[in-house]
């Protein structure tokens, strides 16, 4: 295989992964979107009748967990380490 094909092999992957990454993060802001609306109109509901205890803190904890990890599988580093691969590898082969 030449050079050039494997360069074009690499870029071409390079650009998949990127097109994952950016759909990852539309999909997250859309999930933002998502959490603020629907908590803020829970809030309206819970002031418009009567305030009292603040019970959509329970909705706003759940749903925030789910949010985090959102957060988490798409801002964190994806990529292993060469060292993290060697030693899974390693793990892997005693098995």
């Amino acid at each position: 295989m030449s050079l050039q094909a494997d360069e074009a092999g690499a870029n071409q992957e390079l650009r998949d992964r990127a097109v994952r990454q950016l759909k990852k993060k539309h999909d997250f802001r859309a999930h933002l979107l998502v959490y603020v609306l629907v908590n803020a109109f829970v809030v309206v509901i819970w002031a418009v009748t009567g305030s009292g205890f603040f019970w959509p803190v329970f909705l706003m904890a759940a749903w925030g967990i789910g949010l985090v990890m959102n957060a988490w599988d798409v801002y964190r580093s994806q990529d292993p380490s060469e060292e993290q691969i060697r030693r899974e590898m390693d793990a892997l082969s005693r098995r």
